[in-house]
Protein backbone atom coordinates (compact mmCIF):
# COMPACT_ATOMS: atom_id res chain seq x y z
CA UNK A 1 0.00 0.00 0.00
CA UNK A 2 1.29 3.75 -0.88
CA UNK A 3 1.76 5.45 2.21
CA UNK A 4 2.68 9.68 1.72
CA UNK A 5 4.81 10.38 5.28
CA UNK A 6 4.65 14.18 5.71
CA UNK A 7 8.25 14.65 4.79
CA UNK A 8 7.44 13.31 1.10
CA UNK A 9 4.06 15.41 1.63
CA UNK A 10 5.78 18.53 2.51
CA UNK A 11 8.27 18.58 -0.30
CA UNK A 12 5.67 17.72 -3.04
CA UNK A 13 6.27 20.46 -5.57
CA UNK A 14 7.87 18.96 -8.73
CA UNK A 15 9.59 21.61 -10.64
CA UNK A 16 12.55 21.68 -13.08
CA UNK A 17 13.40 17.48 -12.46
CA UNK A 18 13.57 18.54 -8.32
CA UNK A 19 10.73 18.32 -5.84
CA UNK A 20 10.38 21.25 -3.58
CA UNK A 21 8.51 22.41 -0.30
CA UNK A 22 6.57 25.26 -0.89
CA UNK A 23 5.12 28.37 0.71
CA UNK A 24 2.66 26.65 3.07
CA UNK A 25 0.99 23.08 3.36
CA UNK A 26 -2.37 21.86 3.84
CA UNK A 27 -4.10 18.88 4.80
CA UNK A 28 -5.58 15.67 2.75
CA UNK A 29 -7.82 14.44 5.26
CA UNK A 30 -9.62 11.10 4.24
CA UNK A 31 -13.39 11.87 3.28
CA UNK A 32 -14.31 8.46 4.59
CA UNK A 33 -12.67 8.87 7.93
CA UNK A 34 -11.96 12.38 8.94
CA UNK A 35 -9.74 11.12 11.94
CA UNK A 36 -7.02 10.34 9.30
CA UNK A 37 -5.04 13.10 7.63
CA UNK A 38 -3.37 11.81 4.43
CA UNK A 39 -0.18 13.82 4.44
CA UNK A 40 0.29 18.10 4.46
CA UNK A 41 0.83 18.64 1.11
CA UNK A 42 3.03 21.99 -0.18
CA UNK A 43 1.26 24.57 -1.72
CA UNK A 44 3.45 26.43 -4.45
CA UNK A 45 3.97 30.13 -4.43
CA UNK A 46 3.21 32.46 -7.63
CA UNK A 47 7.03 32.71 -8.14
CA UNK A 48 7.88 28.91 -7.89
CA UNK A 49 4.60 28.64 -10.64
CA UNK A 50 6.13 30.85 -12.72
CA UNK A 51 9.43 28.80 -12.75
CA UNK A 52 7.90 25.73 -13.26
CA UNK A 53 6.55 27.49 -16.87
CA UNK A 54 10.17 28.95 -17.38
CA UNK A 55 11.88 25.44 -16.59
CA UNK A 56 8.97 24.10 -18.95
CA UNK A 57 9.67 26.59 -22.13
CA UNK A 58 13.29 25.42 -21.67
CA UNK A 59 12.45 22.03 -21.65
CA UNK A 60 10.00 21.65 -24.62
CA UNK A 61 12.15 21.63 -27.83
CA UNK A 62 14.35 19.08 -26.15
CA UNK A 63 11.27 17.17 -25.55
CA UNK A 64 10.14 17.77 -29.17
CA UNK A 65 13.11 16.53 -30.59
CA UNK A 66 13.43 13.28 -28.49
CA UNK A 67 13.03 9.82 -31.20
CA UNK A 68 9.84 8.79 -31.59
CA UNK A 69 10.89 5.50 -30.19
CA UNK A 70 11.98 6.98 -26.80
CA UNK A 71 8.96 8.53 -26.41
CA UNK A 72 6.53 5.60 -26.54
CA UNK A 73 8.27 4.13 -24.30
CA UNK A 74 8.25 6.82 -21.87
CA UNK A 75 4.43 6.50 -22.17
CA UNK A 76 4.17 3.23 -22.40
CA UNK A 77 6.14 2.44 -19.20
CA UNK A 78 3.73 5.14 -17.05
CA UNK A 79 1.19 3.38 -17.98
CA UNK A 80 2.38 -0.29 -17.21
CA UNK A 81 2.98 0.87 -14.02
CA UNK A 82 0.09 2.20 -13.57
CA UNK A 83 -1.66 -0.44 -13.98
CA UNK A 84 0.58 -2.97 -12.24
CA UNK A 85 0.16 -0.96 -9.28
CA UNK A 86 -3.26 -0.20 -9.68
CA UNK A 87 -4.46 -1.72 -6.29
CA UNK A 88 -1.83 -0.27 -4.33
CA UNK A 89 -2.93 3.76 -6.53
CA UNK A 90 -6.46 2.36 -6.08
CA UNK A 91 -5.77 2.25 -2.58
CA UNK A 92 -4.19 5.87 -1.91
CA UNK A 93 -6.96 7.29 -4.35
CA UNK A 94 -10.15 5.54 -2.36
CA UNK A 95 -8.59 6.94 0.94
CA UNK A 96 -8.73 10.58 -0.20
CA UNK A 97 -11.02 10.95 -2.86
CA UNK A 98 -13.85 8.68 -1.12
CA UNK A 99 -15.04 6.16 -3.97
CA UNK A 100 -15.25 2.27 -3.35
CA UNK A 101 -12.05 0.46 -3.77
CA UNK A 102 -13.13 -1.05 -7.46
CA UNK A 103 -13.78 2.68 -8.59
CA UNK A 104 -10.78 3.83 -7.43
CA UNK A 105 -8.99 0.74 -8.59
CA UNK A 106 -10.41 0.90 -11.89
CA UNK A 107 -9.75 4.26 -12.29
CA UNK A 108 -6.05 3.54 -12.22
CA UNK A 109 -6.36 1.19 -14.25
CA UNK A 110 -7.98 2.98 -17.05
CA UNK A 111 -5.58 5.92 -16.33
CA UNK A 112 -2.61 3.46 -17.71
CA UNK A 113 -4.25 2.43 -20.42
CA UNK A 114 -4.62 5.80 -21.23
CA UNK A 115 -0.68 6.64 -21.45
CA UNK A 116 -0.46 3.16 -23.21
CA UNK A 117 -3.32 4.14 -25.92
CA UNK A 118 -1.08 7.41 -26.71
CA UNK A 119 1.81 5.33 -26.42
CA UNK A 120 0.56 3.73 -29.26
CA UNK A 121 -0.25 7.10 -31.24
CA UNK A 122 3.57 8.42 -30.41
CA UNK A 123 4.09 5.89 -33.74
CA UNK A 124 1.32 6.87 -36.03
CA UNK A 125 2.24 10.83 -36.21
CA UNK A 126 1.95 11.12 -40.05
CA UNK A 127 1.47 14.25 -42.12
CA UNK A 128 -0.04 14.74 -45.74
CA UNK A 129 1.66 14.69 -49.17
CA UNK A 130 -0.25 16.22 -52.10
CA UNK A 131 0.54 18.13 -54.95
CA UNK A 132 0.16 22.33 -55.14
CA UNK A 133 -2.41 23.82 -57.49
CA UNK A 134 1.11 25.18 -59.20
CA UNK A 135 2.90 23.39 -61.20
CA UNK A 136 5.85 22.02 -60.06
CA UNK A 137 4.97 22.73 -56.53
CA UNK A 138 4.76 20.07 -54.10
CA UNK A 139 2.82 20.61 -50.16
CA UNK A 140 3.39 18.82 -47.25
CA UNK A 141 0.92 19.38 -43.84
CA UNK A 142 2.62 18.37 -40.93
CA UNK A 143 1.82 18.70 -36.84
CA UNK A 144 4.01 20.11 -34.45
CA UNK A 145 3.59 20.55 -30.94
CA UNK A 146 2.02 23.27 -29.18
CA UNK A 147 4.70 24.14 -26.68
CA UNK A 148 3.72 24.82 -22.84
CA UNK A 149 0.48 22.96 -21.94
CA UNK A 150 -1.22 23.92 -18.57
CA UNK A 151 -3.63 21.22 -17.24
CA UNK A 152 -6.36 21.89 -14.76
CA UNK A 153 -7.29 18.57 -13.53
CA UNK A 154 -10.33 17.75 -10.75
CA UNK A 155 -10.55 16.24 -7.74
CA UNK A 156 -13.84 13.78 -8.93
CA UNK A 157 -11.32 11.82 -11.19
CA UNK A 158 -7.75 12.92 -9.78
CA UNK A 159 -5.90 10.20 -11.55
CA UNK A 160 -8.23 9.26 -14.64
CA UNK A 161 -8.74 12.73 -16.01
CA UNK A 162 -5.25 14.10 -15.53
CA UNK A 163 -3.86 10.98 -17.72
CA UNK A 164 -6.16 11.51 -20.73
CA UNK A 165 -4.63 15.49 -20.66
CA UNK A 166 -0.98 14.32 -19.93
CA UNK A 167 -0.46 11.43 -22.15
CA UNK A 168 -1.51 13.51 -25.64
CA UNK A 169 0.33 16.54 -24.28
CA UNK A 170 3.59 14.51 -24.05
CA UNK A 171 2.92 12.13 -26.81
CA UNK A 172 2.95 14.76 -29.37
CA UNK A 173 5.67 16.99 -28.01
CA UNK A 174 5.08 19.47 -25.54
CA UNK A 175 5.53 20.12 -21.97
CA UNK A 176 3.69 19.61 -18.92
CA UNK A 177 2.72 22.04 -16.15
CA UNK A 178 0.23 20.49 -14.08
CA UNK A 179 -2.45 22.09 -11.03
CA UNK A 180 -4.39 19.58 -9.71
CA UNK A 181 -7.20 19.92 -6.83
CA UNK A 182 -6.05 20.47 -3.74
CA UNK A 183 -8.38 17.71 -2.50
CA UNK A 184 -6.51 15.11 -3.94
CA UNK A 185 -2.71 15.56 -3.75
CA UNK A 186 -1.52 12.67 -3.23
CA UNK A 187 -2.87 10.71 -6.04
CA UNK A 188 -0.96 13.78 -8.40
CA UNK A 189 2.06 12.99 -6.32
CA UNK A 190 1.68 9.49 -6.71
CA UNK A 191 1.75 10.00 -10.78
CA UNK A 192 4.85 12.60 -10.49
CA UNK A 193 6.97 10.11 -9.66
CA UNK A 194 6.08 8.04 -11.82
CA UNK A 195 6.54 10.25 -14.58
CA UNK A 196 9.46 11.20 -12.80
CA UNK A 197 11.62 8.06 -13.02
CA UNK A 198 11.46 7.82 -16.41
CA UNK A 199 13.96 10.45 -16.83
CA UNK A 200 12.32 13.31 -19.02
CA UNK A 201 14.13 16.30 -19.72
CA UNK A 202 13.76 18.80 -16.51
CA UNK A 203 11.29 20.76 -17.20
CA UNK A 204 9.34 18.78 -19.37
CA UNK A 205 6.72 17.72 -16.43
CA UNK A 206 6.14 20.05 -13.57
CA UNK A 207 3.60 19.75 -10.62
CA UNK A 208 2.57 22.76 -8.87
CA UNK A 209 0.09 22.55 -5.79
CA UNK A 210 -1.91 24.95 -5.38
CA UNK A 211 -5.29 27.26 -5.01
CA UNK A 212 -6.82 28.48 -8.39
CA UNK A 213 -6.45 31.99 -7.16
CA UNK A 214 -2.75 32.09 -7.21
CA UNK A 215 -1.48 28.79 -8.90
CA UNK A 216 -4.57 28.36 -11.16
CA UNK A 217 -4.65 32.70 -12.15
CA UNK A 218 -0.71 32.18 -12.79
CA UNK A 219 -1.03 29.62 -15.39
CA UNK A 220 -3.74 31.16 -17.16
CA UNK A 221 -2.56 34.51 -17.70
CA UNK A 222 0.58 33.60 -18.60
CA UNK A 223 2.11 34.81 -22.21
CA UNK A 224 4.26 31.83 -22.04
CA UNK A 225 1.62 29.46 -21.68
CA UNK A 226 0.92 27.98 -25.36
CA UNK A 227 -2.36 26.09 -24.09
CA UNK A 228 -4.46 25.27 -21.18
CA UNK A 229 -6.43 22.45 -20.69
CA UNK A 230 -8.94 22.59 -17.45
CA UNK A 231 -11.84 20.63 -16.16
CA UNK A 232 -13.76 21.84 -13.46
CA UNK A 233 -16.74 24.68 -13.16
CA UNK A 234 -18.45 26.58 -15.67
CA UNK A 235 -17.78 29.74 -13.64
CA UNK A 236 -14.01 29.18 -13.49
CA UNK A 237 -14.23 28.04 -16.85
CA UNK A 238 -15.38 31.42 -18.25
CA UNK A 239 -12.07 32.95 -16.63
CA UNK A 240 -10.05 30.37 -17.86
CA UNK A 241 -11.61 31.32 -21.40
CA UNK A 242 -10.98 34.93 -21.06
CA UNK A 243 -8.11 35.18 -19.48
CA UNK A 244 -6.54 32.74 -22.19
CA UNK A 245 -8.31 34.51 -24.55
CA UNK A 246 -6.54 38.18 -23.88
CA UNK A 247 -3.36 36.85 -24.41
CA UNK A 248 -4.13 34.73 -27.57
CA UNK A 249 -3.70 31.22 -26.19
CA UNK A 250 -5.64 28.23 -27.01
CA UNK A 251 -7.96 26.50 -24.00
CA UNK A 252 -9.73 23.57 -23.73
CA UNK A 253 -12.34 23.43 -21.63
CA UNK A 254 -14.93 20.76 -19.93
CA UNK A 255 -17.47 21.85 -17.58
CA UNK A 256 -20.83 21.30 -16.06
CA UNK A 257 -23.57 18.94 -17.27
CA UNK A 258 -27.32 18.01 -16.31
CA UNK A 259 -27.36 14.21 -18.17
CA UNK A 260 -31.17 13.34 -18.62
CA UNK A 261 -31.65 9.51 -18.77
CA UNK A 262 -35.13 9.16 -20.53
CA UNK A 263 -36.95 5.89 -19.86
CA UNK A 264 -38.89 4.34 -22.76
CA UNK A 265 -42.37 2.95 -22.34
CA UNK A 266 -41.10 -0.20 -23.60
CA UNK A 267 -37.75 -0.48 -21.58
CA UNK A 268 -35.78 -3.14 -19.80
CA UNK A 269 -36.81 -2.39 -16.75
CA UNK A 270 -33.98 -4.04 -15.12
CA UNK A 271 -31.36 -2.79 -17.38
CA UNK A 272 -32.92 1.15 -16.83
CA UNK A 273 -32.90 0.25 -13.25
CA UNK A 274 -29.29 -0.79 -12.93
CA UNK A 275 -28.13 1.52 -15.38
CA UNK A 276 -29.36 4.79 -13.09
CA UNK A 277 -27.94 2.89 -10.50
CA UNK A 278 -24.76 3.19 -11.83
CA UNK A 279 -24.92 6.81 -13.73
CA UNK A 280 -27.24 8.32 -10.94
CA UNK A 281 -25.29 6.95 -7.55
CA UNK A 282 -22.04 5.59 -8.57
CA UNK A 283 -19.06 8.20 -7.28
CA UNK A 284 -22.07 9.67 -5.06
CA UNK A 285 -23.20 11.04 -8.27
CA UNK A 286 -20.01 13.23 -8.36
CA UNK A 287 -19.01 13.14 -12.10
CA UNK A 288 -20.24 15.76 -15.02
CA UNK A 289 -21.59 12.16 -16.66
CA UNK A 290 -24.09 11.67 -13.73
CA UNK A 291 -27.42 10.86 -14.66
CA UNK A 292 -29.44 13.60 -12.10
CA UNK A 293 -32.56 13.87 -15.00
CA UNK A 294 -34.62 10.62 -15.01
CA UNK A 295 -37.04 11.79 -17.93
CA UNK A 296 -39.68 8.74 -17.56
CA UNK A 297 -42.42 8.04 -19.89
CA UNK A 298 -45.91 7.43 -18.07
CA UNK A 299 -46.82 4.02 -19.47
CA UNK A 300 -43.66 2.58 -16.98
CA UNK A 301 -43.36 5.13 -14.52
CA UNK A 302 -44.94 3.35 -11.87
CA UNK A 303 -43.39 0.22 -12.49
CA UNK A 304 -39.60 1.46 -12.88
CA UNK A 305 -40.19 4.31 -10.00
CA UNK A 306 -41.18 1.04 -7.54
CA UNK A 307 -37.91 -0.94 -8.47
CA UNK A 308 -35.71 1.55 -8.61
CA UNK A 309 -36.42 2.53 -4.92
CA UNK A 310 -36.71 -1.23 -3.83
CA UNK A 311 -32.69 -1.35 -5.52
CA UNK A 312 -31.60 1.95 -3.69
CA UNK A 313 -32.40 0.11 -0.65
CA UNK A 314 -30.19 -2.51 -1.28
CA UNK A 315 -27.00 -0.32 -1.69
CA UNK A 316 -24.61 -0.35 0.92
CA UNK A 317 -23.13 3.30 1.88
CA UNK A 318 -19.85 2.94 3.90
CA UNK A 319 -15.84 3.58 4.41
CA UNK A 320 -14.37 3.39 0.15
CA UNK A 321 -12.46 0.41 1.38
CA UNK A 322 -14.87 -1.43 3.32
CA UNK A 323 -16.26 -4.37 1.46
CA UNK A 324 -19.44 -5.10 -0.99
CA UNK A 325 -19.36 -0.80 -0.31
CA UNK A 326 -21.41 0.93 -3.65
CA UNK A 327 -21.65 4.22 -2.60
CA UNK A 328 -18.42 5.54 -0.45
CA UNK A 329 -18.39 9.58 1.00
CA UNK A 330 -18.81 12.81 -0.63
CA UNK A 331 -15.41 14.75 -0.92
CA UNK A 332 -16.05 16.98 2.04
CA UNK A 333 -18.03 18.77 4.28
CA UNK A 334 -18.46 21.35 1.81
CA UNK A 335 -19.47 19.79 -0.79
CA UNK A 336 -21.81 17.68 1.73
CA UNK A 337 -23.39 20.77 2.88
CA UNK A 338 -23.90 21.99 -0.57
CA UNK A 339 -25.72 18.64 -1.42
CA UNK A 340 -28.61 19.01 1.39
CA UNK A 341 -28.88 22.71 0.49
CA UNK A 342 -30.32 21.23 -3.18
CA UNK A 343 -32.15 18.51 -0.95
CA UNK A 344 -34.01 21.99 0.69
CA UNK A 345 -34.39 23.11 -2.29
CA UNK A 346 -36.23 20.78 -4.29
CA UNK A 347 -38.50 20.10 -1.62
CA UNK A 348 -39.44 23.59 -1.27
CA UNK A 349 -40.11 23.94 -4.90
CA UNK A 350 -42.27 20.66 -4.62
CA UNK A 351 -40.34 17.57 -5.00
CA UNK A 352 -41.63 14.49 -3.23
CA UNK A 353 -38.39 13.20 -1.83
CA UNK A 354 -39.28 8.93 -2.42
CA UNK A 355 -36.10 7.79 -0.66
CA UNK A 356 -33.08 9.36 1.15
CA UNK A 357 -31.74 12.71 1.70
CA UNK A 358 -30.21 11.72 4.77
CA UNK A 359 -26.83 12.07 6.28
CA UNK A 360 -25.59 8.64 7.90
CA UNK A 361 -24.11 8.17 11.04
CA UNK A 362 -21.75 4.98 10.55
CA UNK A 363 -19.01 2.99 12.13
CA UNK A 364 -16.81 5.98 10.93
CA UNK A 365 -17.15 9.49 10.61
CA UNK A 366 -17.47 10.69 7.15
CA UNK A 367 -19.06 12.38 4.92
CA UNK A 368 -21.70 10.13 4.13
CA UNK A 369 -25.54 10.61 2.71
CA UNK A 370 -27.76 8.07 1.81
CA UNK A 371 -28.21 8.19 -2.43
CA UNK A 372 -31.28 10.29 -2.92
CA UNK A 373 -34.52 10.38 -5.06
CA UNK A 374 -37.37 12.95 -5.89
CA UNK A 375 -40.10 12.39 -7.76
CA UNK A 376 -42.94 14.95 -9.06
CA UNK A 377 -40.49 17.15 -10.24
CA UNK A 378 -40.47 19.72 -13.12
CA UNK A 379 -37.44 20.20 -15.71
CA UNK A 380 -37.54 24.11 -15.16
CA UNK A 381 -36.88 24.09 -11.33
CA UNK A 382 -33.14 25.03 -10.50
CA UNK A 383 -32.80 21.65 -9.14
CA UNK A 384 -32.93 20.50 -12.24
CA UNK A 385 -31.11 23.04 -14.50
CA UNK A 386 -27.89 23.22 -12.51
CA UNK A 387 -25.45 20.85 -11.47
CA UNK A 388 -25.66 19.54 -8.18
CA UNK A 389 -22.62 17.07 -8.57
CA UNK A 390 -24.74 14.73 -5.86
CA UNK A 391 -25.86 11.18 -4.85
CA UNK A 392 -29.71 12.89 -5.77
CA UNK A 393 -31.67 12.39 -8.89
CA UNK A 394 -34.84 13.85 -9.69
CA UNK A 395 -37.84 12.05 -11.62
CA UNK A 396 -39.63 14.30 -14.58
CA UNK A 397 -42.51 12.90 -15.93
CA UNK A 398 -43.31 12.48 -19.57
CA UNK A 399 -46.08 11.76 -22.07
CA UNK A 400 -43.77 10.46 -24.81
CA UNK A 401 -40.78 10.33 -26.75
CA UNK A 402 -41.44 13.84 -28.40
CA UNK A 403 -41.61 15.72 -25.07
CA UNK A 404 -39.12 13.54 -23.70
CA UNK A 405 -36.43 15.18 -26.16
CA UNK A 406 -37.81 18.41 -25.50
CA UNK A 407 -37.06 17.65 -22.29
CA UNK A 408 -33.48 16.40 -22.22
CA UNK A 409 -32.43 19.32 -24.73
CA UNK A 410 -33.91 22.23 -22.39
CA UNK A 411 -31.27 22.56 -20.52
CA UNK A 412 -27.78 24.94 -21.00
CA UNK A 413 -25.58 22.01 -21.10
CA UNK A 414 -24.64 18.98 -23.27
CA UNK A 415 -22.16 16.49 -22.31
CA UNK A 416 -24.01 12.96 -22.23
CA UNK A 417 -27.52 11.90 -23.02
CA UNK A 418 -29.00 8.07 -22.30
CA UNK A 419 -32.03 6.49 -23.16
CA UNK A 420 -33.33 2.72 -22.19
CA UNK A 421 -35.51 1.27 -25.16
CA UNK A 422 -35.94 -1.60 -26.85
CA UNK A 423 -37.09 0.26 -30.20
CA UNK A 424 -34.69 0.68 -33.04
CA UNK A 425 -37.12 3.78 -34.11
CA UNK A 426 -36.87 5.08 -30.61
CA UNK A 427 -33.25 4.81 -30.20
CA UNK A 428 -32.12 5.75 -33.82
CA UNK A 429 -34.56 8.92 -33.50
CA UNK A 430 -32.83 9.24 -29.88
CA UNK A 431 -29.55 9.52 -31.29
CA UNK A 432 -29.97 12.27 -33.61
CA UNK A 433 -31.97 14.71 -31.80
CA UNK A 434 -30.65 14.48 -28.37
CA UNK A 435 -28.23 18.23 -28.25
CA UNK A 436 -25.53 15.90 -26.48
CA UNK A 437 -21.38 15.53 -27.00
CA UNK A 438 -22.04 11.49 -25.95
CA UNK A 439 -25.15 9.63 -26.08
CA UNK A 440 -25.88 6.16 -24.20
CA UNK A 441 -28.35 3.37 -25.46
CA UNK A 442 -29.44 1.06 -22.92
CA UNK A 443 -26.32 2.18 -20.76
CA UNK A 444 -25.34 4.40 -17.77
CA UNK A 445 -24.81 7.98 -18.90
CA UNK A 446 -21.83 7.80 -17.19
CA UNK A 447 -18.61 5.55 -18.59
CA UNK A 448 -16.76 6.08 -21.73
CA UNK A 449 -13.88 4.63 -23.38
CA UNK A 450 -10.38 6.42 -24.23
CA UNK A 451 -9.87 5.71 -27.90
CA UNK A 452 -12.93 7.43 -28.70
CA UNK A 453 -13.41 11.79 -28.70
CA UNK A 454 -15.29 12.57 -25.48
CA UNK A 455 -17.08 16.16 -25.02
CA UNK A 456 -20.19 17.83 -24.91
CA UNK A 457 -22.12 20.52 -26.29
CA UNK A 458 -23.47 24.02 -25.33
CA UNK A 459 -21.97 25.27 -22.05
CA UNK A 460 -20.72 21.45 -20.91
CA UNK A 461 -17.55 22.13 -23.04
CA UNK A 462 -15.34 24.43 -25.64
CA UNK A 463 -12.50 23.77 -27.84
CA UNK A 464 -11.19 20.51 -29.55
CA UNK A 465 -12.82 17.12 -28.08
CA UNK A 466 -10.91 15.35 -25.36
CA UNK A 467 -9.14 11.53 -25.86
CA UNK A 468 -8.65 9.37 -29.26
CA UNK A 469 -7.45 10.59 -31.94
CA UNK A 470 -9.18 13.63 -31.72
CA UNK A 471 -6.87 15.17 -29.00
CA UNK A 472 -4.22 15.80 -31.61
CA UNK A 473 -6.48 19.20 -32.74
CA UNK A 474 -5.98 20.47 -29.45
CA UNK A 475 -2.34 19.64 -28.42
CA UNK A 476 -0.71 19.84 -31.55
CA UNK A 477 -0.47 22.97 -34.11
CA UNK A 478 -0.74 22.16 -37.95
CA UNK A 479 2.30 23.42 -40.62
CA UNK A 480 1.77 23.57 -44.38
CA UNK A 481 5.07 23.52 -46.40
CA UNK A 482 5.03 24.22 -50.01
CA UNK A 483 8.64 23.49 -51.91
CA UNK A 484 9.70 24.01 -55.57
CA UNK A 485 12.88 21.62 -55.85
CA UNK A 486 14.68 24.25 -58.40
Amino acid sequence: MTFINNAQAEKSLYIAGEWQSGIDTIADINPSDISENIGDFAQASVSQVEQAIQAAKSAQPEWEKTPLERKQAVLQAIGDELIARCDELGTLLSREEGKPFAEGRGEIYRAGQFFQYFAAEVLRQIGDNTASVRPGVSVEVTREAVGVIAIISPWNFPTATAAWKIAPALAFGNSVVWKPANLTPASAVALTEIIHRQGLPAGAFNLVLGSGSQVGNTLINSRDVNGVSFTGSVDTGRKVAAATASNFVRCQLEMGSKNALVVADDADIEIAVEATIAGSFSGAGQKCTASSRLVVMDGIHDAYVEALIKRMSELKVGHALEEDVFMGPVVDDHQLNANFEWIDNARQAGAELAFGGERLSLAHDGYYMSPTLFLNTQNSWEVNQEEVFAPMASVIRVSDLDEAITVANDTRFGLTGGIITQSLKNSVIFKQRVQTGCVMVNLPTAGTDYHVPFGGRKQSSFGPREQGQYAKEFYTVVKTAYQRPY
